[in-house]
């Protein structure tokens, strides 16, 4: 068994090209029906405006899987701490033994998160940009910017958040940290209005983009709706897109963006919507025209986990890196 801290896999996983590639492969995967992933378990505690996700799926072909336990408690901010943690467990695809634990505290997840988004912008947002909005000032506000860099140049983002101290500080850092400006603006309408792709990364409750803002080009990867109460886009954003795109239809229908406009009778489920995977696997295409909308409804899934945790592990072994637990396992007996 091994134990891999926070602070160990800050050091040698990052987020960069290589990452984007595993997770990628991951959704390839997934299309090309290679994955075992069961439906996400929740635990919602309303009281505390917080959840716990806990997620899983297995690769043909690999030897261990992830189940990953995933927290977000959205009132941490008013107490200094970060929204998101958990850790991820890689159990044995032989034995069902588990190797290894990873302490994360969520980085994994931030990192198999921003990089899914990127991979949605590879494409289906338009190859020249000159503007990135972004709706939220969290941690995935900060790693979605920094991964959509990693596949498009741009020259500015235009930030909003419900705490403007919040955009102030997040625009100073970014800006540090692209080398290029990052302007605080005073709407969600301003941001869409004014941008090439726009990412929202919010836990909303109702709709922060309204499709009467839209315009001809636009991308939006939505990421925030991730469990029935949660909405971001209105429902006439997902039907404006010409190209609809999920990381799984199934989730997304039940958990993310497209449940509500399946509810609200402007889609069905003859609507032609594409999976992730296909854009992966080249199944399908993603962005057509210069003129087109595109969305795309991230819910975030267990190959994600999957793919992200067995890179880290082999950065983490092949460095000699993390805590090895020795156990002798007890002869069976008959």
């Amino acid at each position: 068994m091994f134990i891999f801290t926070e602070h160990e896999l800050r050091q040698h996983v990052s987020l960069n090209l290589e990452a984007l590639s595993v997770v990628e492969d991951g959704f390839t995967n997934l299309a090309e029906h290679r994955v075992t992933m069961p439906p996400i378990m929740r635990v919602d505690v309303h009281d505390q405006n917080g959840e716990v996700d806990v997620k899983t799926a297995y690769v043909e072909g690999k030897g261990m899987f992830a189940i990953k336990v995933s927290s977000g408690f959205f009132n941490n901010y008013k107490i200094g701490l970060p929204s998101g943690s958990g850790l991820m467990m890689l159990i044995s695809a032989k034995t069902g033994v588990p190797q290894a634990i990873l302490l994360d505290n969520g980085y994994l997840t931030d990192i198999r998160t921003a990089a899914a988004g990127a991979i949605a912008a590879k494409y289906l947002s338009r190859k020249k940009i000159q503007t990135v909005g972004v709706i939220g000032t969290g941690s995935q506000a900060r790693y979605q910017a920094k991964a959509l860099r990693l596949v498009r140049d741009f020259q500015e983002v235009l930030i909003f958040g419900r705490s403007e101290e919040r955009a102030k500080v997040y625009a100073e850092e970014m800006s540090a940290e692209l080398g290029i400006e990052v302007k605080v603006v005073d709407s969600a309408e301003a941001v869409v209005r004014n941008s090439d792709t726009v990412i929202t990364t919010t836990p909303a409750k109702d709709p922060v983009i309204k499709a009467e803002w839209l315009h001809p080009g636009i991308h939006i990867t939505a990421m925030g709706s991730d469990a029935e109460h949660k909405q971001e886009l209105e429902a006439e954003v997902l039907a404006q897109a010409g190209r609809l795109v999920c990381d799984t239809i199934a989730q997304c229908e039940r958990l993310g963006e497209l449940h509500h406009a399946f509810d609200q009778g402007l889609l069905s489920r003859k609507h032609p919507i594409v999976e992730l995977g296909e854009l992966t696997s080249k199944k399908a295409e993603g962005r057509q025209h210069e003129e087109q909308i595109t969305v795309c409804d991230l819910t975030g899934t267990g190959v994600q986990d999957t793919a992200i945790a067995l890179f880290a592990f082999q950065e983490m072994v092949q460095r000699g890196l993390g805590l090895k637990i020795e156990d002798k396992v007890p002869a069976f007996k008959n």
